[in-house]
């Protein structure tokens, strides 16, 4: 078959069957309606050759901050660590790191990158740079508008997610506008993929994203995605700690009830998946259908890796406003937060087309972005 690939696919949603479909809204009208934390999960030493500070930027990049630190800190961009990219469209707090072995920060550093609207909150050192992805997750504020803010379904929909979680598609900040990273993908590894053409790794990454929600879909559309099959390879919550499935049982599916562990899909790649019997055979199934993606993510080199079919939100709440509905939750890493709002509002309806490009956090080492 041939690498045929829709853009924008049509990927199902989990609460449609039980509710019908959402209603339209709006989201994102300004920075202040798309509030983006990050939850570390560890404290900084206070010592050590890296200075780390907390930031929070505003319509901006993170790759925007970066530049600027390395600029005013005398050092390359290699130099500067964060753990993961951030929404541009939106008010953010990070951590970013900066290698500084026997030397201070610039004495205007902060003042500096108040300048270029950057808001240094805190400083401190720390022994090591700030790896991609070593976050615990991120805690949303988001502010929505329109008639979702008057959907009398809308607070069920909410408590069903709260309850069950959601399906943990990748966002559409993985594929670009219109699907742009994904085609220029698709003719990269047909070709024969070369680092200095995706020297971040965005356009693998963007690859295996598609090809695991496209698996996601087809359990989701099977109503398997909170299921427990034959051959499963199952992930502990809150961990990437995997352990294979050979016959599921009550204890499994009780277990996957109270959200302890969730089922997986893979991040293709060498070494190929690890699911068996029925498991794999949905996998294979779906992927036979973009052999190209598949053999040129192999020749790239990348590992295969899985991924967990669900996730699940914490400290969630919901409250209602005269004109908008404000939603608060905590992600995972890698999680994103257009998996929870195109459960709770209709598609067309979500502006992906302001969402920026994001760089692969870990194309090479197990999409945890």
């Amino acid at each position: 078959m041939r690498d045929d690939i829709r853009w924008p696919p049509e990927w199902p949603r989990a609460l449609d069957a039980r509710f019908g479909a959402p209603v339209a809204g709006t989201y994102r009208a300004c920075a202040d309606d798309f509030v983006v934390e990050e939850c570390l999960g560890f404290e900084p030493e206070g010592q050590g050759e890296h200075l780390w500070l907390w930031i929070e930027k505003r319509e901006a990049a993170t790759s925007d901050v970066v530049r600027q630190l390395a600029r005013l800190c005398d050092v390359g961009p290699r130099d500067i660590g964060y753990a993961g990219m951030k929404d541009r469209i939106a008010v953010t707090r990070q951590w970013f790191s900066v290698h500084l072995p026997g030397r201070e920060a610039p004495g205007d550093l902060e003042v500096q990158l108040a300048e270029r609207g950057f808001r240094v909150q805190r400083v401190t050192r720390h022994p090591r740079k700030l790896k991609r992805g070593v976050h615990r997750g991120n805690r949303f504020t988001l502010r929505l508008g329109g008639p979702v803010t008057t959907d009398a379904m809308l607070e069920q929909r909410w408590q069903a997610i709260v309850e069950g979680g959601v399906p943990n598609y990748f966002g559409p900040q993985r594929f670009g506008s219109d699907g742009r990273n994904l085609f220029r993908a698709r003719d990269l590894l047909a070709r024969g993929w070369r680092k200095r053409d995706d020297r971040e790794g965005m356009l693998l990454s963007s690859a295996r994203s598609f090809l695991f929600n496209a698996q996601l879909a087809e359990r989701l559309a099977a109503g398997q995605w909170q299921s427990v099959l034959d051959g499963d390879v199952m992930m502990l919550d809150g961990t990437q700690s995997l352990f294979a499935v050979e016959t599921r049982d009550a204890e499994l599916e009780q277990r996957l009830v109270d959200g302890d562990i969730h089922p997986t899909a893979v991040l293709w790649g060498q070494g190929g998946s690890r699911a068996a019997a029925e498991a794999e055979r949905l996998e294979q199934r779906t992927l036979e259908a973009w052999p190209g993606l598949c053999h040129g993510l192999e020749r790239a080199g990348v590992k295969a890796a899985r991924r967990a079919l669900r996730v699940r939100l914490g400290e969630a709440r919901i409250q209602r406003d005269v004109n908008a509905v404000t939603l608060e939750f905590t992600l995972p890493s890698g999680a994103f937060a257009t998996a929870v709002l195109r459960e709770l509002m209709d598609e067309a309806t979500l502006d992906f087309r302001s969402l920026p490009e994001q760089p692969s956090d870990s194309a090479t080492r197990g999409e945890s972005p």
